[in-house]
């Protein structure tokens, strides 16, 4: 079982609803610092308020949502410095997972990188106007890319902190809309030598791209904040 199947096994009912609700923040459904009204949510949910309740408790945990006596939850605030320290935690942790997986991995998980990039491809490799109806789709290709690389990561802490700061930096890729196009064409590129390096087990290499690669994309996000 890959790292990535161990630590998403089924969810509960609250799990999910964490699950739900983290990923319509992620998506910007709701605007960073919207109250979320429990009349409304319950609703959206179909959920009780204590289940409720302890969702929104958990994403106050993961950084998602804040919460202040006498005015109840919000989406959480966005800013420059958080998506500075955001990336720099994502990178520390993402390289760590990449180095380990490198040492780890064995055939399947080089063929669900492979996998994984042939589907990432199909979209990336369209013209930038089909690439735009496609968003959506691409969006969940690249995190499965992402994930398949480091998914031979053994160490479950590690793995389950880079998904985290995963989650909050594309959180701000979609506060930010997408990249120009001249900067897409790059990062198609750049998924490229990415893969190539990790599957030659060329440890810095493939940790060094990476780096660029996510820093690249932050450096992006700053300018549109």
């Amino acid at each position: 079982m890959s790292r990535r199947d161990a630590v998403r096994q089924e969810p509960s009912a609250g799990q999910d609803i964490v699950a739900r609700l983290r990923a319509e923040i992620v998506r910007n459904v709701f605007a960073p610092e919207a109250k979320l009204k429990f009349v409304d949510m319950t609703k959206r949910y179909d959920v009780g308020i204590g289940t409720l309740r302890e969702a929104l408790s958990q994403l106050v945990t993961e950084g998602f949502v804040t919460l202040e006596v006498g005015k109840g939850f919000r989406v959480a605030p966005v800013s420059r410095e958080d998506l500075t320290e955001i990336t720099d935690h994502y990178v520390d942790f993402e390289l760590r997972a990449l180095a380990d997986a490198i040492s780890r991995g064995d055939d399947e998980w080089e063929s669900r990188i492979v996998a994984s990039k042939h589907r990432l491809n199909i979209i990336e490799s369209q013209p930038w106007s089909v690439r735009m109806e496609r968003h959506s789709e691409w969006v969940e290709r690249h995190r499965e890319f992402h994930e398949a690389l480091v998914g031979a990561c053994e160490k479950q802490w590690l793995f389950r902190l880079r998904s985290l700061m995963f989650d909050q930096l594309d959180r701000y890729r979609f506060l930010t809309k997408m990249v120009p196009e001249g900067l897409g064409v790059r990062k198609f590129n750049e998924h490229w030598e990415i893969m190539q390096a990790t599957l030659e087990r060329n440890v810095d290499k493939a940790t060094s791209l990476l780096e660029e690669h996510i820093r690249d994309v932050s450096e992006e996000g700053l300018k549109s904040l």
